[in-house]
């Protein structure tokens, strides 16, 4: 049996209100609005409200992205939430999601796999359309990462926000949709960015809550140098998977963690900065809402167009990275 061709049929996003910036930043830790732009690009970040965890986000992005597709929920066969802030271990994400929802129909689960997630949720639900398993699938990347960050560390707590972004995949027209995927993993380097403690292995403690190990912590040295090699490497095994050279791109919509790690793809692919998606000057680093909030964006300021080739590309903690080349 030929499998079918799948693609996106609408995107959306959605941003928490709040607004937390770099001079917000120099009152809560020794760092500088001056030191974050250089180092990083970011110069603000959104963060939840109190009363929003990720499920809430991921269903704002899902609805818009839903309507922009003119997918009713109800005719939803498939729900993946990549996140790594669950609102809980179990339910998933997904799960609240099909329920609010109202996506009866639908079966729900989550990824895991930080900042890649995205991308593996993409994968996942492109396989199944294309085999015949489902026919609409509503993929997620959604995060609340200010509720797993460590304000009082200034190495992390400048780079990290909130966010959802989601998009519909379904049937596309031959020639068109997903043309390649790339994921791959480094478990050695998993120590390089987590969580230590919250799990089988470290469960919650009185002095695991004091040692403030349920925050993230990086490496940030090491994950860099991972990410400019990885937003490569990756991105030329897609291309070739699909056929296509770096002159073919119309638009990168790289994982927004570093304004560096960017500026070193379009140097090694040789693209303009309008053939780019950058977004992380006003969200931060959202982990798996990167990707589709930064995809939205660009449908959103008609930056896309039918047959335009894009190139999407993550890396993250575990570690993880993915890429995917599409015909719009």
């Amino acid at each position: 049996m030929k499998e079918l061709s799948v693609g996106i049929l609408g995107v959306g996003r959605y941003s928490p209100e709040r607004r937390l910036t770099n001079r917000d930043l120099e009152q809560m830790v020794d760092t500088s609005d001056e030191w974050i732009v250089t180092r990083t690009g970011i110069r603000e970040r959104r963060i939840a409200a109190p009363h929003e965890a990720t499920s809430d986000l991921a269903y704002e992005a899902a609805v818009r992205a839903l309507n922009a597709a003119g997918v009713a929920a109800e005719d939803v066969d498939l729900i993946i939430v990549a996140t790594i802030t669950p609102d809980m271990f179990f339910p998933s994400t997904a799960c609240l999601v099909q329920d609010r929802l109202g996506a009866r129909h639908a079966a729900a689960f989550d990824v895991s796999a930080a900042c890649s997630g995205f991308i593996y949720a993409l994968a996942s639900a492109s396989g199944m359309i294309a085999t015949g398993l489902y026919r609409n699938a509503l993929v997620i990347g959604a995060e609340c990462l200010s509720r797993v960050t460590d304000y009082s560390d200034r190495n992390t707590c400048i780079l990290f926000g909130d966010g959802a972004g989601a998009a519909v995949l379904g049937p596309v027209p031959e020639g068109r949709g997903f043309r390649s995927f790339v994921l791959g993993a480094d478990g050695s380097g998993g120590e390089l960015l987590n969580i230590p403690a919250g799990g089988s292995r470290t469960p919650p403690t009185a002095d695991t809550v004091a040692r403030h190990m349920h925050f993230m912590k990086m490496n940030g040295r090491e994950v860099f140098k991972f990410a400019v090699r990885v937003i490569g490497t990756a991105t030329e095994e897609a291309l070739h998977k699909a056929g296509l050279t770096k002159e073919d791109i119309d638009l990168l919509v790289p994982h927004q963690a570093n304004i560096r790690i960017i500026q070193s793809a379009l140097e090694r692919f040789g693209l303009p900065e309008e053939k780019c998606v950058v977004n992380v000057d006003r969200y931060g680093n959202m982990s798996a809402a990167s990707i589709p909030v930064a995809l939205a964006e660009a449908v959103e300021e008609g930056r896309v167009r039918e047959g335009d080739r894009l190139v999407l590309v993550g890396f993250g903690g575990g570690l993880t990275w993915g890429a995917s080349v599409l015909i719009w």
